[in-house]
């Protein structure tokens, strides 16, 4: 057989994928698998913007369209950055639909990395990042943050691991797996250092709109000096419910864009036609929709946070946003790996451990509250008895 890239037999794959493929497999098998490994809403799409998906297609759009994306969507999130977010974006100009987040963050990694540029990123981290900025020729650098401190930020932090290399910082706010919230204060910090060192920030705020209690999303695009040094990356899975529509969107100055476009061309095309369009209804219509979701997820973070607090050995911080909870668990001395498989082997509860993403939480698991609250409710039971062995 000839060889093949070294450079993808060198990667791993998504963790949180092979979790979820796991339990699929042992529940086929029969297995009654309570799985919060994942990261998928358990709603379905609301109606209007289903419904729209549904006439777009019935009426033909299913045909190539431009690769920025159709002129109704790219509107559509020039008026919802300026309404929700207060950003200014040219939707002629600085704004491409992409087919979801996660290719909005590639393309706009492979436009700005050249071959061994460092892009620093807050630790933990969602599984993706790393191998993305590897995927495109760049040196992935964590800035581990401390569980005791809460994930804290600090400008001196991400100095120390600023080389002549560094071309960009990577942050996620909400943070998945942790759920903290970056503060005004942090999103300073980040942009003291950015300024400083002329660095690109790349800002994933797919969670935006799912953040509990006092806490508040701000972008950092709307710091001083940072509009030209940003690139906005967001998309309709989480807040609306629409993960197999793969849908996402970027805003970057015009410039960058002109580069990004490029990326997308010859990498996707476009993104689905009739997805665009679900997309242009769902930031077009009412958001009662997002809010009810919300309230849903903030009344599970709640209990099931306060369940786990329970059971001795577990400390489970209240997550500050997203739909995830990243309790401590010391038992026996296990770190995550080991924990994850005695819990799906000996629970049939299916988790993600926390070293997937970063050696700093070698005690953390991940467990999403993205599904009911029966579900949930069973699989904190579960995991009491486990650990009570």
């Amino acid at each position: 057989m000839p060889d093949f890239s070294r450079k993808i037999g060198a990667l791993a794959g998504s963790s949180t994928v092979a979790i979820s493929d796991r339990a699929r497999q042992l529940q086929q098998q029969g297995v009654n698998v309570v799985n919060l490994g994942g990261g998928d809403p358990d709603f379905d799409t609301p109606a209007h913007i289903a419904d729209a998906g549904v006439k777009a297609i019935r009426s033909g759009q299913t045909h190539y369209v431009a690769s920025q994306g159709i002129p109704a969507l790219r509107q559509a999130v020039a008026e919802k950055l300026l309404r929700e977010n207060g950003l200014s974006y040219d939707p002629a100009k600085e704004i491409i639909a992409t087919a979801s987040g996660k290719l909005a963050l590639y393309i706009a990694l492979e436009s700005l990395l050249d071959p061994d540029d460092e892009v620093l990123y807050l630790e933990p981290a969602w599984v993706s990042y790393r191998p993305l900025i590897t995927l495109v020729g760049g040196r992935p650098v964590a800035v581990p943050l401390s569980p005791s401190e809460n994930f804290a930020v600090r400008a001196e932090q991400l100095e120390k691991k600023v080389t002549p290399r560094t071309k960009a910082i990577l942050i996620n706010s909400p943070n998945n797996p942790t759920g903290r919230v970056l503060t005004e204060q942090e999103l300073q910090a980040i942009r003291d250092v950015a300024v400083k060192h002329d660095l690109w920030v790349v800002g994933d705020e797919i969670y935006e709109h799912l953040v509990y209690d006092e806490h508040r999303h701000v972008s950092i695009a709307t710091l001083p000096d940072m509009r030209e040094r940003t690139v906005v990356v967001n998309g309709m899975s989480k807040a609306y419910a629409m993960t197999g529509w793969r849908l996402g969107y970027l805003a970057a100055p015009a410039a960058l864009t002109e580069q990004i476009l490029k990326v997308q061309q010859h990498v996707v095309t476009c993104a689905t036609s009739f997805g665009q369009v679900a997309a242009a209804a769902a930031l077009q219509g009412s958001q009662d929709c997002v809010e009810t979701m919300r309230q849903e997820y903030d009344r599970r973070r709640r209990r099931i946070s306060e369940a786990l607090n329970a059971i001795p050995g577990v400390r489970c911080p209240l997550p500050e946003g997203a739909f995830y909870l990243f309790p401590e668990i010391d038992y026996k001395g296990y770190d995550s790996w080991q924990l994850a498989e005695y819990l799906i082997s000996e629970a049939h509860v299916a988790v993600t451990p926390g070293q997937a993403f970063g050696e700093s939480a070698r005690k953390n698991i991940r467990l999403t509250y993205a599904t009911s609250m029966e579900n949930l409710t069973e699989a904190v039971e579960r995991i009491k008895r486990a650990l009570a062995l």
